[in-house]
């Protein structure tokens, strides 16, 4: 089972730059499933927080996925497909990712329900602020390839 765990990075080349040793980063252990042309796919466990408990077995809560992280291959060094790697992404990258993801939505959420409750009824207001993310996840959608460019994990065996 893979392990999880927040590590101060050693320097490593990204985008032909090194990376202070000093820089935060957020890194896991994956698996390569799959090695495409200009692609590499690795495949992560992620476990929460319930599973690696001492008592898991006994309340049923404890819980698994496997999500797949594609790579450049043009940043990365030679790896082979069931090679143990180890990913990893700067950590304002993260935190950026997580108010992307999380804190923007919700902040829209409350604040499109707390001004269309004083114009409409209680659920129709409900309504309208759970339509107003669809807009923000459209958005989202749309600049994906640069967000792409913009949180970049990279690889080292």
């Amino acid at each position: 089972m893979a392990k999880f765990y927040l590590y101060l990075c050693q320097p490593h080349k990204q985008r032909n730059k090194v990376l202070p040793s000093s820089a935060e980063c957020i890194a896991k252990t994956g698996i390569v499933e799959r090695i495409d042309n200009d692609r590499i796919y690795v495949t992560i466990t992620a476990v929460s927080a319930c599973a690696s408990c001492q008592v898991n077995g006994y309340c049923n809560s404890g819980d698994t996925s496997a999500k797949v992280i594609e790579i450049p291959r043009a940043e990365a060094p030679e790896v082979k497909p069931g090679q143990f790697v180890n990913v990893s992404m700067k950590a304002s990258n993260g935190n950026l990712a997580v108010f992307f993801g999380y804190v923007l939505p919700l902040l829209i959420l409350i604040a499109s329900l707390l001004i269309l409750i004083n114009f409409t009824t209680e659920g129709f207001a409900g309504l309208l602020s759970l339509a107003m993310l669809i807009p923000y996840y459209a958005g989202l959608y749309a600049f994906r390839k640069h967000l792409d460019r913009r949180f970049r994990f990279s690889v080292e065996p």
